[in-house]
């Protein structure tokens, strides 16, 4: 709505009869005659207005003075449509600057301060801080000067720039797959186990007269240090001592070949275990001069060809001499040494130095024949500690070590404890084989556990074993001690039906019961 102003002139009224020369101006604002009226924007229009285009790049938002409530006001006019839009600017134009200067005395004190409140001013700090985001660096305040920087991220291999090719001194070093397929033929037949077999059987058909270099000057260039070990084990399982004999005598004349200390010790051990190698005389001075590897290879050979005395003989004179000896070589002499009952002291010494070893380094296998041949000797402690060492070096206790550990604590009439390590099985979920089947049903039978021993009867017939003699023996004990006599005679059946007979004395006990149980009646 907009005022205009007019000047009219008024004649004075005579006051006291006389006439006035004056004249005196009065001003009347009056509102113009049109008023104008903001119009709702239409809904759906012909051709709709266009929306507001986003603001230049480049352009700093934030350093713009935040708007009011006025400004709201005045860029929601700023929507009207272009025809209020001309309308306005001419009554803008028809309006004197007077107006203006009116409008701006007639505002109040107080609006004048409720407007420096709704004014924000910016810090130097902040304006740095917001200017910096789109120049670069936020600049940092004294006393971070010395801050440590991450290391920067290595880029991807693809955005890395191409290098030259691998050369084929350093393949290796490139990939596995490239190896074996760049890789020369003598690079790959010289450890390849075919290929060295191959030459064993080429080696064992050849005449008598022949020599071996016949069969390997064609092969010299395709052979390493440390390829015909072997090759010479594979003749000594053969049965043919003396051809790896001139294979060794073969081996010391190549350069490229000799000295290699595997191919010695191969041979040591077949002409051993073949008795075609001649015991020092003075076995202190050998065990002094010669190495431990070689020594080793003396005592398996000796062990595997049957010859236990000289072996132990070697192991006492390397003690002596402060040679420790691997712990698999004292395994493999205890365990041919305990199948004599004569040579029951000697295993005891045996498992006394293997028991002051620090370095104990027994594999499985070993640690298991180990502990049968303690169970034999009726050394139930040792066995109980070797189970115990076991678990605590972290390897895997399979069904053969918990059977042989169960068969130990049967032996030792140790009833609870067995029966203890039956649910450990159990409850490790390790499946159990016939043994463990054998060593559990007779644990039940000295036990009078009559409904575990059939139940784990039926799981040994679920689990697709076929029952042994003993195990129906056992179980046909159990039921004549409950005086179940159909239950025997089913049992009997079944072992006959198996193709077993039973013995004499199970079939007097099966009669003196009938008899009683009829004698009962």
């Amino acid at each position: 709505m907009f005022i205009s102003v007019t000047l009219y002139p008024v004649m004075p009224l005579p006051l006291n009869g006389k006439e006035s020369n004056s004249v005196s101006v009065i001003s009347m604002a009056l509102p113009s005659t049109r008023i104008c009226y903001r119009k709702l924007p239409k809904k759906n229009l012909r051709y709709p207005r266009r929306t507001k285009l986003p603001p230049e790049l480049g352009v700093n938002l934030f350093l713009q003075k935040p708007k009011t409530g006025a400004d709201t006001a005045t860029d929601a006019q700023d929507m009207d449509s272009p025809e209020e839009e001309e309308e306005e600017v001419e009554d803008e134009q028809n309006t004197g600057a007077d107006t203006a200067t009116d409008a701006q005395d007639m505002d109040s004190p107080e609006e004048e301060e409720e407007n420096e409140e709704n004014t924000v001013f910016w810090d130097t700090d902040e304006v740095e801080a917001i200017s910096s985001l789109f120049q670069g660096r936020i600049p940092q305040k004294p006393g971070k000067l010395a801050r440590e920087r991450p290391l920067p991220l290595p880029l991807p291999h693809k955005l890395r720039p191409l290098g030259f090719p691998t050369p084929k001194k350093h393949v290796k070093l490139a990939s596995p797959r490239v190896v074996s397929s760049r890789a020369t033929l003598s690079k790959q037949l010289y450890k390849n186990p075919s290929f060295l077999i191959g030459l064993a059987r080429e080696i064992n058909g050849l005449a008598s007269h022949e020599d071996v270099s016949a069969v390997l000057n064609k092969r010299a260039p395709f052979l390493r240090k440390g390829s015909l070990s072997m090759t010479i084990r594979e003749l000594g399982h053969i049965g043919l001592p003396h051809r790896a004999l001139q294979t060794f005598c073969w081996a010391q004349k190549q350069p490229h070949l000799f000295p290699d200390d595997r191919i010695l010790t191969s041979t040591v051990e077949v002409l051993a275990r073949n008795h075609k190698l001649k015991a020092p005389v003075s076995l202190e001075e050998f065990a002094s001069l010669t190495t431990r590897s070689v020594i080793e290879a003396m005592v398996k050979g000796f062990i595997k060809g049957g010859n236990v005395n000289l072996a132990w003989k070697l192991v006492s004179v390397a003690k002596e001499s402060k040679r420790m000896l691997d712990s698999s070589i004292y395994a493999k002499l205890i365990l041919e040494l305990g199948k004599n009952p004569d040579k029951h002291m000697l295993v005891v010494d045996l498992l006394d130095d293997l028991g002051e070893r620090d370095d104990l380094n027994l594999s499985q296998q070993d640690c298991t024949s180990i502990m049968k041949v303690c169970i034999r000797l009726g050394k139930f402690e040792i066995v109980e500690s070797l189970f115990n060492w076991f678990k605590q070096s972290g390897r895997e206790i399979t069904v053969v070590m918990y059977t042989t550990l169960l068969h130990s604590r049967y032996s030792d009439k140790k009833y609870r404890e067995a029966l203890a390590l039956v649910w450990e099985m159990e409850a490790s979920e390790c499946l159990f084989d016939l043994t463990a089947y054998r060593v559990a049903i007779r644990l039940f039978v000295a036990l009078n556990d009559l409904s575990r021993a059939a139940r784990y009867f039926s799981k040994l017939k679920e689990a697709g074993f076929s029952p042994t003699y003993d195990i129906y023996r056992h179980l046909i004990n159990i039921y004549m001690a409950s005086r179940r006599l159909a239950k025997c005679k089913e049992i009997c059946k079944e072992a006959e039906m198996a193709g077993f007979s039973l013995d004499k004395h199970t079939l007097l006990q099966l009669s003196q019961l009938e008899k009683e149980m009829r004698s009962s009646f």
